[in-house]
This record gives C-alpha cells, structure tokens and sequence, in this order.
C-alpha cells in the first residue's frame, strides 16, 4: 500500500512538472553568472555573501541487524558531524567578493569565496574556514572565454548551481552519493574496515577506519574553463570544456591524471534576470577522470581507477510554476556507505573490527529526480520533489536502491532572505535479496528526516 502511494504521487508530480512544462518554461545560465559580469557594469569590488543556520531531525533508530546491532545508524545521524539524530548547526557561512575592471585590463573579472560554516568542507582538517572559490576570467577571445582557478565545475543541475538559490536544505540522494565526492585513501576493504577484522595489534580502533582525508569536493575543481554563451532570438545556447585536477578543493593534484568536464546547455529565455530568471533549459554533461588509492596498511585497494559521470536534464520555472528533471549514470569508483550501516570508526559488537566508509572501485549506478514547485503567492511555494538511486547496478547482492519523497514550504520573507521547511520520506532496500536478508533488516532502519532552515543573503 505504501509503495502504491509513493508511486501515485510520483506520477501525480511527473503530470504536474511537464503539464508546465507545455505552456513555457525556465533555468539560470550559471556559467554565466558565476564566471562573467556585466561588462561595462560590474564594480571593481562587490563584497557579498550568505548565512544558512539550520535544524534537523530523525527518530534516531539504531540498527536493527547486522554486526553493529543496537548501535547508531550513520543514516540517521545529522550533518556534519554525524554524532547525534537532532541538532542546530551553521551549515554555512560564506563571504565573497567578485568584479572587474581592473587598471588596465577591463576585459578581466574575479570571483572569490570562502566558507566558515560546519560543514564537509571545513570538517575535514586544514582549519575550520576553507577557500572554496578563487578564479579569474579572461574575456578576450571571441567565442571562447577563459576561467582558470577553483571553482565549480561544469555538471549536474544540483551541484553548479548556486546553492543560496536551491529550493530544498540536502541534496538528492543521486546527487549525494554519485557526485558530492569524497576523498579517501584506500577502499575500506582492508582487516581494520570489514567490519569482522581488527586493528594492526588485534584491537578495534577508530583510528584504523577508513575516513575521508579531506574536504568534499563541493563540486568544484581547480583546473583550467573553456566557455561562452551565445544568443540566437530568444535562445540562449552554452558551452563548457573543463580540464582540472579531479582533486577536489583546497589542494593539488595527487597523481599524474586530469578530470575532462563536457557541458552543453539551451535555454528558451522568457524574461527576467539573474538566477531567478524565467525560461526553459535542457543540458547534458560529463565528466571523466581516474582517481588513484595508496591503500590502507599497504592493501585496501591501492591502484589507479577509472570514475566517470554523466547527465541529462532540463529545468523550468515561469510564474508560479518551477520544476526540474535530470537523469545522471555512474561508472567505476562509488561511494559505497559504511559498514554495517555503522557510524565509521565504531567497533563491532563482538569487538573484532570497526566501521570504515567504503568506495566500490569498480561499480555501476544510476538515478534520476523529479521536482515540482508553485508559488501561490510572492511570499509563499509549495515543493515536492521524488528522487531514486540505483547503487552498484553491477553487482547483485550489493544493490541497493534508495527512494527520497521530500515534501517542501518555502516562506519568503524579501527576496533575499527565506526560511525553508523540508519533510523527508526515506526508504532503501537490497532489490534483490530477501525482505529478511540482514542488508534489508540494516536498511529498514532508517528514518524520515525532518530539516529547518534560515537563508540570509547580503
């Protein structure tokens, strides 16, 4: 009955969105607005930043099955920190600067940014206040324009995007596990991650998970950009060639390998300007690269490996309607969760191992998402968004597939600071193994999540 809901409602929203659709459609050009400025327009130096303080919730079930029974469910913990099922944090706090003009060079523009909030930038060493921005655009060449720095890399609608914009607190679980990356130095599959092995001495210890050794990547790269816009009546076409380090932020490349970013995008613009602008876009992208592991203790995976990714989608917004659809596979290294479902560095029950995030080294996903959203008044929008992950694909017993309904309230208090109100209907699921399999017993565990926030842009 409560999958024949869920399915209901997702063909109710698929209706809704394209029934929009038909009539006109919208989507920002966001290679322009965070690569470019006005020419002629922009200040020498525009400070500006954003504040997002927030709240979330689970019920905090433990785990039902498995090794780690009876202990926290990484699933159900709340970000970043993942050491309680509720709490208030600042999951962002950033201030930048960005113009152009300078001396003798107006042809020339900068961007800047820098995060200070909690978060999987800053968590993760290096000090608590991250560069997450600092690029500058050559605007010279006739159909080519050049960005070079760190910065967001060409891609998915979700994660090039300007976050303060964005109609929902977390992100899809696509988008989450396929594309937010993280960073680890072996694959979590050696005695001190499995779950059943131990420490080097024969005692469980946090200290041998396998953990992130660094910041996500914020989806940004630092490299090299090959862009432009082009206008054509009332179309916009884009086009972006990236060749980075595929490293992430805050840091240099680490091996001799280097990421290719490939984008394309066509708006059919409406009016209006900025990043609410109204129109119709379709995109795709892709993204290819190798990420190399030393391994943990000289094992757990150490070696060169292929990860690729791509996408297809489109995004609309006129009037009071918003919606949005992308579609995005994954091939050769995927994050690959905890052990157990357990908190990383957590010994077992029997106390012979501990938790380690894991990475499938070899590995096929794919997923897509859905959203719709209508705004019966300028203070008020409605959202609701359906969203689907098929993980390791490739591998049957190691499926798994996760299922998102998020349910949204958006409250605009002036066009520049919100309040957002998120309920999470979260269920994953081993396809392929028995309902009372222990992957499924792991998977039942988790909870619908409840997420609170304030968006204060200055």
């Amino acid at each position: 009955m409560k999958m024949q809901v869920k399915k209901t409602l997702a063909a109710a929203a698929c209706a809704a969105a394209l029934g929009g659709m038909a009539g006109a459609a919208q989507a920002a050009n966001w290679l322009a607005l965070q690569g470019t400025e006005p020419p002629g327009q922009a200040p020498r130096a525009k400070l500006w930043g954003f504040i997002q303080p927030e709240y979330q919730s689970t019920s905090g079930t433990k785990l039902k099955a498995g090794a780690f029974s009876g202990q926290n469910a990484v699933f159900n913990q709340v970000r970043p920190d993942l050491k309680t099922n509720e709490g208030f944090n600042v999951i962002r706090a950033r201030v930048g600067v960005r113009g152009a003009g300078f001396p003798l060079d107006t042809k020339t523009n900068y961007f800047f940014l820098a995060e200070f909030g909690n978060n999987g930038i800053t968590r993760q060493g290096g000090g608590s206040a991250k560069i997450t921005d600092a690029s500058v655009t050559f605007n010279h060449i006739k159909g080519m324009r050049v960005r070079v720095g760190q910065f967001k890399h060409p891609g998915a609608e979700e994660g090039l995007q300007a976050i303060h914009v964005f109609d929902y607190i977390n992100f899809t679980n696509v988008t989450n596990q396929l594309l937010l990356e993280r960073f680890f130095d072996g694959d979590g599959s050696t005695t001190a991650g499995n779950g059943t092995g131990t420490c080097p001495g024969g005692t469980p210890n946090p200290s041998c998970a396998n953990k992130p050794n660094g910041p996500v990547s914020a989806f940004r790269d630092v490299g090299i950009q090959l862009f432009e816009i082009f206008e054509s009546g009332n179309w916009e076409h884009s086009y972006a060639i990236m060749y980075g380090n595929g490293n992430g932020i805050t840091r240099g490349d680490n091996d001799d390998n280097k990421e290719l970013y490939l984008y394309w995008s066509s708006e059919r613009v409406y009016g209006g300007k900025g990043p609410r602008r109204e129109g119709w876009k379709l995109f795709a992208w892709r993204q290819d690269g190798k990420r190399t592991l030393t391994g943990a203790n000289n094992t757990g995976g150490a070696g060169e490996y292929d990860r690729t990714r791509s996408g297809i989608g489109t995004t609309f917004r006129k009037g009071r309607h918003r919606a949005a659809f992308e579609y995005i596979t994954a091939d050769g290294m995927i994050f690959n969760g905890t052990d157990g479902g357990a908190i990383a560095g957590a010994a077992n029950n029997a106390n012979t191992g501990t938790a380690s995030f894991n990475v499938a080294t070899k590995g096929e996903a794919d997923g897509w998402y859905i959203h719709y959203g209508y705004a019966p008044t300028p203070k008020w929008e409605l959202d609701v968004r359906y969203d689907v992950l098929n993980r390791l694909t490739n591998n049957s017993s190691a499926e798994r597939r996760f299922e998102t309904w998020t349910l949204g309230v958006q409250y605009f208090f002036n066009k520049k600071t919100r309040l957002i109100l998120n309920y999470e209907i979260r269920d994953a699921e081993a396809p392929n193994l028995a309902g009372s399999a222990t992957p499924n017993q792991i998977l039942g565990s988790m909870d619908d999540r409840l997420a609170l926030q304030i968006l204060a842009i200055f």
